[in-house]
């Protein structure tokens, strides 16, 4: 590198990768030098369209094909959101180009090509992180902060619900239902956040055990198999705390999280997408029941904390953080395994719940072998 800019190159045009070119450039310290695609002009149109609403000084180029970009010795980093199906030789391909990479989640189809994924970026020195924003965001290290001075006393319960309803050509159309390119379905696309979340509230250990099931499978026209368009799932860990969680392509736009514990209790109803604001919050709850002979009063007892972050869009937004983060890493020269870790560890659960699904929903651990 010959400056504090980290250069990035984007392998695909998925839709997801606007919202993180902008991000780019509203990070100060990155920009974009190149788009990939099947065709230059595919790669151009979208070069074009994003230029237009979030300019780069100099126009990032058009590779015909993910080789030649991972080719370009002017990138440092790419941003890899194609089909997890087809995600795995494309992250191994640009470790070995020696570029850092920033990948969609799920992160691969299973732990064992996560790992592969992993230890090709850990051979040739470059970081692998998966694209987690709400990672990055204050508002989750303040939530975290609440459980760990015990301000809702002992945590007991954490639950967690992502879902919006995809229309019936979504569920018969979109690559989500594609059992090829997006395997896992709504568990991969909506139930990684809900899983990391379980993870931050209860200080990233691994549960004891997992349960899942498919409650809605859906299929899309020409996949040979189903994947979960609803899925629910249960993790038990030590010490008596116990998490669920619900997605589902089926069901009314929700993003509810709530922490339990024995004082009081924790909700956010924007945990993943924050809602349009210049700040994000949550609540904490205390109530009271008050009995007076023949009176009950229960009392609501709640207090709201907000932390100074656009909802997107905008320089403090989780997205721009997670740049950041990202940024000074390439520029720095310096690995945070960690957060490699942390991808590996939500697709070690993720997989557990599959497992738990393919078996009637049982109780499995996170070793397939035990």
């Amino acid at each position: 590198m010959t400056s504090a800019q980290c250069r990035w190159g984007i392998l695909s045009t998925a839709n997801i990768a606007r919202k993180n070119w902008q991000a780019i450039r509203l990070s100060g310290s990155g920009v974009v030098r190149g788009v990939s695609s099947r065709s230059r002009e595919r790669a151009g149109q979208f070069i074009d369209e994003c230029q237009w609403d979030a300019p780069f000084e100099t126009v990032p180029e058009a590779f015909e094909g993910h080789e030649a970009l991972l080719a370009c010795g002017d990138i440092d980093a790419v941003y890899v959101p194609m089909p997890t199906g087809v995600r795995k030789e494309w992250v191994i391909a640009a470790a070995e180009a020696k570029k850092h990479v920033l990948i969609e989640k799920p992160v691969a189809v299973n732990a064992a090509d996560a790992q592969q994924m992993l230890d090709a970026c850990n051979a040739n020195g470059v970081q692998l992180m998966d694209g987690v924003m709400f990672d990055h965001g204050k508002r989750i290290g303040s939530v975290s902060e609440q459980v760990r001075s015990a301000s809702l006393g002992q945590l007991r319960r954490i639950q967690a619900h992502f879902s919006f309803t995809g229309d019936s050509e979504f569920q018969s159309a979109n690559i989500r239902t594609d059992s090829v390119l997006e395997p896992h379905g709504c568990l991969g696309d909506l139930g990684w956040y809900c899983i990391r979340f379980i993870l931050w509230a209860s200080g990233f250990r691994d549960p004891v055990e997992v349960s899942g099931r498919t409650i809605t499978p859906l299929r899309r026209d020409g996949s040979d198999e189903w994947v979960p368009g609803e899925f629910a799932g249960e993790l038990v860990f030590d010490g008596g705390l116990t998490a669920g969680f619900f997605c589902s392509f089926c069901t009314a736009n929700q993003q509810l999280a709530t922490l339990s514990g024995d004082c009081g209790y924790l909700t956010i109803d924007d945990f993943v997408l924050p809602l349009y604001d210049s700040k994000t919050e949550y609540q904490v709850h205390r109530h009271e029941l008050e009995i007076d002979n023949c009176r009950w009063n229960f009392r609501r007892r709640s207090e709201t904390f907000a932390c100074d972050e656009y909802h997107s869009g905008e320089s403090n937004a989780q997205e721009v953080e997670m740049m950041r983060t990202f940024n000074a890493i390439v520029t720095a020269g310096t690995l945070q395994p960690a957060l490699a870790q942390r991808a590996l560890q939500t697709q070690r659960i993720l997989d557990a719940c599959r497992r738990s699904d393919s078996l009637g929903g049982q109780r499995v651990s996170l070793n397939p072998s035990s």
